[in-house]
């Protein structure tokens, strides 16, 4: 998802590390980043400062996670990594308190989910958005399945590091509210063709999904020709490409709506 400036999105990580479980993981941009800081091992899970941040207040006494926002959560880890399975219980207790928010995570750990669920889960929270990862075919056809089987209110498919062609049409019916590509990142990114991105694109208009093209990766492949993007490039090339489909205002789907009020409906039902 593309940040912007000033914009409606946060981000929240209760907890950091991950364990690498998939091709998708080779070269994790949370193991590059611990790497370069001189970070400790990326595959132990630890909690963070910021455990508690959707209950953290200002000296006024408002929230310093503002309403309204659209907050990245576990973007350093996954949330339903099971190293973690004893904090979770707490942070879906605080993700409930914040109905004025919606928390968006990702995960490839999706055939978790409904081990990890709080009791009062029941056809989902309104405020809670998934986004199901797939990387390959195999991937694909092993996890989404799962998560089109389980009750979430709002579900997004993450073709990201996206490694090969892959047809998802099959599972882009009407509960899947977003699809979004992106290539790999890194000195060592596997490439990305721009083909590929475009047969997502052409599934999900032919289902009238909305679509965006988050990132190009490092090593990108267009007409036939390899391109080297940095890093800074990356996202506004995406950008540039202009195939994003039914994105809106703030690059979220046109079905999203946010009203004034506290009270925070995402999606049109």
């Amino acid at each position: 998802m593309r940040k912007i400036k000033n914009s409606i999105y946060a981000d929240w990580n209760p907890w950091h590390g991950c364990t690498k479980i998939s091709a998708g993981c080779k070269y994790c941009y949370v193991y590059r980043q611990d790497e370069m800081h001189g970070g400790s091992d990326s595959s132990l899970c630890r909690k963070t400062q910021n455990f508690d941040l959707p209950l953290k207040k200002q000296r006024d006494g408002s929230y310093k996670l503002p309403p309204g926002k659209i907050v990245f959560t576990c973007f350093t880890s996954d949330f339903l990594l099971s190293d973690a399975d004893e904090w979770r219980g707490e942070c879906w207790q605080m993700i409930k308190q914040r109905g004025d928010c919606l928390f968006y995570f990702f995960t490839k750990r999706i055939d978790r989910l409904e081990q990890c669920l709080p009791p009062d889960w029941g056809s989902g929270y309104d405020n809670v958005m998934i986004g199901c990862t797939v990387e390959n075919q195999d991937r694909a056809d092993f996890r989404l399945p799962i998560f089109l089987s389980l009750p979430i209110k709002h579900k997004s498919i993450i073709a990201a590091p996206l490694l090969e062609r892959i047809d998802i049409s099959a599972y882009l019916d009407g509960s899947i509210e977003q699809v979004s590509a992106s290539g790999e990142s890194g000195l060592c990114a596997r490439p990305c063709n721009y083909d590929w991105i475009l047969d997502i694109r052409r599934q999900c208009v032919e289902k009238n999904i909305p679509f965006s093209f988050h990132q190009t990766g490092a090593h990108f492949i267009k007409d036939g020709k390899m391109y080297r993007i940095e890093r800074k490039f990356q996202i506004s090339q995406a950008r540039k490409a202009g195939i994003d489909f039914r994105i809106g205002e703030n690059l979220i789907p046109d079905t999203a709506v946010f009203p004034t009020d506290p009270q925070l409906t995402l999606f049109d039902e």
